[in-house]
């Protein structure tokens, strides 16, 4: 069993920053990967970044540049920093990880950018 807790949304105007944090309940090394997705309204969810066991990240072409993936292995959180925030960021953010292939997210937090 995996616990992921996501923490740091908001409300900001646009061009502003936020930092989400994951926190699991269990070494951050357990995991291949972890990853941060959003959900807006009436949109599937989508991918926004991931960080490997290694350290190697890759992000959607749309937050490229603006947000960052990284991570506190002896706190065992994966944080999301996100700058230069756009109206079209407005989500819920979720954590996601995958262990014995089985999938587990994290409740979700919302971010809310105003232009």
């Amino acid at each position: 069993q995996v616990q992921l807790v996501e923490s740091g949304g908001g409300s900001v105007q646009a061009g502003g920053s936020l930092r989400l944090s994951c926190k699991a309940s269990r070494s951050i090394f357990s995991f291949n990967a972890m990853g941060w997705y959003r959900q807006a309204p009436g949109k599937q969810r989508e991918l926004v970044a991931t960080i490997t066991s290694g350290g190697s990240r890759n992000y959607a072409d749309s937050v490229k540049g603006r947000f960052t993936i990284s991570r506190d292995i002896a706190e065992n959180t994966v944080y999301l920093q996100m700058n230069s925030l756009k109206p079209e960021d407005t989500a819920v953010y979720y954590c996601n990880t995958v262990l014995a292939l089985r999938t587990y997210w994290g409740q979700g937090t919302q971010v809310t950018v105003s232009s």
